[in-house]
Protein backbone atom coordinates (compact mmCIF):
# COMPACT_ATOMS: atom_id res chain seq x y z
CA UNK A 1 0.00 0.00 0.00
CA UNK A 2 1.30 3.75 -0.87
CA UNK A 3 0.97 4.36 3.10
CA UNK A 4 3.15 0.95 4.23
CA UNK A 5 -0.20 -0.15 6.17
CA UNK A 6 -0.97 -4.06 6.18
CA UNK A 7 -3.67 -5.25 4.27
CA UNK A 8 -5.65 -8.22 3.65
CA UNK A 9 -6.68 -10.77 0.75
CA UNK A 10 -10.11 -11.89 0.24
CA UNK A 11 -9.71 -15.57 0.86
CA UNK A 12 -11.19 -18.87 1.19
CA UNK A 13 -10.92 -22.21 3.31
CA UNK A 14 -12.81 -25.47 2.82
CA UNK A 15 -12.15 -28.61 4.57
CA UNK A 16 -13.02 -31.87 2.67
CA UNK A 17 -12.55 -35.66 3.95
CA UNK A 18 -11.70 -38.22 1.73
CA UNK A 19 -14.44 -40.90 2.13
CA UNK A 20 -11.75 -43.61 1.18
CA UNK A 21 -9.21 -42.64 3.53
CA UNK A 22 -10.77 -40.46 6.51
CA UNK A 23 -8.39 -37.95 6.15
CA UNK A 24 -9.30 -34.48 5.99
CA UNK A 25 -7.58 -32.23 3.71
CA UNK A 26 -7.60 -28.44 4.28
CA UNK A 27 -7.43 -26.21 1.27
CA UNK A 28 -7.54 -22.11 0.75
CA UNK A 29 -7.41 -20.00 -2.15
CA UNK A 30 -7.15 -15.89 -2.73
CA UNK A 31 -9.44 -14.79 -4.89
CA UNK A 32 -8.43 -12.48 -7.70
CA UNK A 33 -10.46 -10.41 -10.32
CA UNK A 34 -9.62 -7.51 -12.80
CA UNK A 35 -6.22 -5.40 -11.80
CA UNK A 36 -6.38 -2.10 -11.42
CA UNK A 37 -4.67 0.24 -13.56
CA UNK A 38 -1.14 -0.35 -11.62
CA UNK A 39 -1.16 -3.77 -11.73
CA UNK A 40 -2.68 -4.36 -14.79
CA UNK A 41 1.24 -3.29 -16.39
CA UNK A 42 2.44 -6.04 -15.33
CA UNK A 43 -0.55 -8.82 -14.90
CA UNK A 44 -4.58 -8.88 -15.86
CA UNK A 45 -5.36 -10.26 -12.83
CA UNK A 46 -4.99 -9.41 -8.84
CA UNK A 47 -5.86 -10.55 -5.48
CA UNK A 48 -8.47 -9.13 -4.33
CA UNK A 49 -7.87 -6.45 -1.08
CA UNK A 50 -9.86 -6.49 1.47
CA UNK A 51 -10.40 -2.64 2.84
CA UNK A 52 -10.85 -2.86 6.73
CA UNK A 53 -14.47 -1.51 6.33
CA UNK A 54 -15.25 -4.70 4.41
CA UNK A 55 -13.80 -7.27 6.87
CA UNK A 56 -16.70 -8.24 9.31
CA UNK A 57 -18.76 -8.45 5.70
CA UNK A 58 -16.22 -10.39 3.79
CA UNK A 59 -15.95 -12.84 7.30
CA UNK A 60 -20.00 -13.40 7.29
CA UNK A 61 -20.20 -11.31 10.77
CA UNK A 62 -23.07 -9.51 8.94
CA UNK A 63 -25.93 -11.41 7.83
CA UNK A 64 -27.66 -11.05 3.79
CA UNK A 65 -24.41 -9.18 2.91
CA UNK A 66 -23.70 -8.60 -1.22
CA UNK A 67 -20.15 -10.39 -0.88
CA UNK A 68 -20.26 -9.93 -4.84
CA UNK A 69 -20.20 -5.72 -4.58
CA UNK A 70 -16.61 -6.45 -2.82
CA UNK A 71 -15.02 -7.62 -5.45
CA UNK A 72 -13.44 -4.85 -7.42
CA UNK A 73 -9.74 -4.13 -7.70
CA UNK A 74 -8.15 -2.03 -5.22
CA UNK A 75 -8.01 1.99 -5.92
CA UNK A 76 -5.04 2.09 -8.31
CA UNK A 77 -3.92 5.65 -5.87
CA UNK A 78 -4.19 3.49 -2.64
CA UNK A 79 -1.26 1.21 -4.03
CA UNK A 80 2.21 1.91 -5.08
CA UNK A 81 4.67 -0.69 -7.01
CA UNK A 82 8.48 -0.32 -7.91
CA UNK A 83 10.63 -3.27 -9.62
CA UNK A 84 12.47 -6.12 -7.69
CA UNK A 85 14.84 -8.59 -8.24
CA UNK A 86 14.00 -11.90 -9.78
CA UNK A 87 15.10 -13.45 -6.70
CA UNK A 88 11.64 -13.62 -5.08
CA UNK A 89 10.67 -15.84 -7.67
CA UNK A 90 12.68 -18.53 -5.56
CA UNK A 91 11.07 -19.22 -2.20
CA UNK A 92 14.74 -20.33 -1.31
CA UNK A 93 15.33 -16.74 -0.91
CA UNK A 94 13.94 -15.19 2.01
CA UNK A 95 15.23 -11.68 3.26
CA UNK A 96 14.24 -8.18 3.41
CA UNK A 97 16.52 -7.17 0.56
CA UNK A 98 14.03 -8.86 -1.99
CA UNK A 99 11.76 -5.86 -1.39
CA UNK A 100 14.35 -3.35 -2.45
CA UNK A 101 14.20 -1.37 -5.34
CA UNK A 102 16.07 -2.19 -8.29
CA UNK A 103 16.86 0.32 -11.41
Amino acid sequence: MKDYSPFVFAGLWEGWKDPSSGEWLRTCTIITGDPNELVAQVHTRMPLILPLEHHAVWLSEIEDADLKALLKPCPTEQMKMWPVSSRVNSPKNNDPQLLDPIS
